[in-house]
């Protein structure tokens, strides 16, 4: 029998569909490519596309249709990201790479997928500044939290 020692040390490595950060390195290394180029390139589409699938694909329209948001509240200056989907809008957290999409819950919380394509979207469009800004009251904060952190029905 062989010891542990004598193994090379890939034989311990557990294979999963997707590790856990792979997704998000290969999305922030093309978006410093795009932030240096000051554009998406074909090249950046296609390498999207093989990475992240139908995901990029309505990630992009979602670029397209302008329903990336970025709330500015005033005066604390709180910043909210919302990527309007199909069936409502979507809070997104992305420093933490959250959102409150069902795909969020079912497929990153399973593992099966590291991002949606709400979370691609947010990446995309804060690097391009391809977002709608809107600046708000404080005292409206608290009612779009609560109606953002809705449960999709």
């Amino acid at each position: 029998m062989t010891t542990m020692e004598q193994m090379p040390h890939n034989k311990f490595q557990v294979c999963a569909p997707m590790s856990a950060d792979s997704e998000s390195d290969i999305l922030n290394t093309i978006c410093k490519e795009v932030k240096a180029e000051g554009k998406l390139t074909g090249k950046n589409i296609t390498r999207l596309y093989e990475v992240f699938g139908q995901r990029f694909t309505k990630a992009f329209e979602a670029l397209k249709e302008n329903r990336v948001k970025k709330y500015t509240f005033k005066p604390s200056g709180r910043v909210v990201w919302v990527v309007v989907g199909k069936e409502r809008d979507y809070l997104i957290m992305p420093d933490a790479e959250f959102c409150t999409c069902n795909d969020f819950y079912f497929r990153v919380l399973d593992r099966k997928i590291h991002l949606c394509y709400h979370l691609i979207a947010q990446k995309i469009a804060s690097i391009l500044e391809w977002y709608e800004k809107i600046e708000e009251h404080d005292e409206l904060y608290e009612p779009l939290m609560r109606e953002w952190r809705k449960p999709t029905p």
